[in-house]
């Protein structure tokens, strides 16, 4: 009877996988304060973190200030400050993430300023606008559903390795089969129901957040979006200009003399 152990292992894994996803639905809803999508005008910094979170943040900061000749992205990855005032609390941290000599690698300067405080206090003004998921401790809808996924694939495999095991005389193959269909199943219908109820998953926009943005894609829908904006929404892929596309790609390369 070790299948039943496997059969065990099966139902823990999908027990918590769907129970971390309750959890972290019932979590977005207690956040979403049920206001009207229009009711709040969504600032470029907004957009970048409800989109793509704190790292977003730092690239459009840096994308913005490359533009307005303030900062100089080089394609061999290093960003160089031309202007020492920043216009903002985020442009003054991403001129402190670069350090005192005035240059380094884009990489870290990416890094510290997305854990900068001036990052971290436009989230906690977003959380408690609505806008945004809470900081805190519990499982976010969109890795709950990757766990659920998991278990999708991880009870066949678990079935498989419990029909290959030998089964009792009073005990058919096909029996022992059977009951992995009851976790499985389960499995499936929790993401059903989480594809109909609480898709897009987002780790940064709570429900209402993501109706803003969604009116904002549809106030948009009929211009083309700014290049600052088009960073925001859909991150550094949306980077059309070569040499600024060469910048961020170099962002994993040693620093060679």
């Amino acid at each position: 009877m070790f299948w039943l152990l496997l059969l065990l292992l099966a139902w823990a894994f999908t027990g918590t996988a769907c129970v971390r996803l309750c959890l972290a639905a019932m979590r977005a809803a207690a956040t979403d304060p049920g206001a009207p999508a229009g009711d709040h005008e969504l600032t470029l910094y907004e957009t970048a973190f409800l989109s793509g979170g704190p790292q977003r943040v730092a690239d459009v900061t840096l994308l913005s200030m490359a533009r307005g000749r303030r900062l100089h992205l080089a394609h061999t990855g290093w960003a160089t400050v031309v202007d020492p005032l920043g216009r903002d609390e985020i442009e003054r941290s991403v001129i402190g993430a670069i350090g005192p000599e005035g240059q380094s690698r884009i990489a870290p300067v990416r890094t510290r300023a997305a854990h900068a405080d001036a990052v971290r206090r436009l989230a906690d003004r977003l959380v408690r606008s609505g806008l945004a998921v809470p900081d805190a401790h519990g499982p976010t809808i969109g890795a709950a559903v990757r766990q659920v996924r998991a278990a999708v694939l991880a009870v066949p495999a678990l079935a498989v390795a419990a029909l290959l095991l030998p089964v009792q005389a009073d005990a058919s193959r096909l029996m022992a089969g059977l009951w992995f269909l009851l976790p499985f199943t389960l499995a499936l219908s929790c993401l059903a129901i989480a594809r109909f109820e609480v898709h897009p998953y987002s780790p940064w926009a709570s429900p209402a957040g993501q109706r803003v943005l969604g009116a904002l894609l549809r106030r948009r829908s009929g211009a083309e979006p700014s290049f600052l904006t088009s960073v925001a929404l859909r991150g550094i892929r949306a980077i059309g200009e070569p040499e600024l596309r060469a910048a961020f790609a170099h962002r994993d390369a040693p620093h060679r003399e």
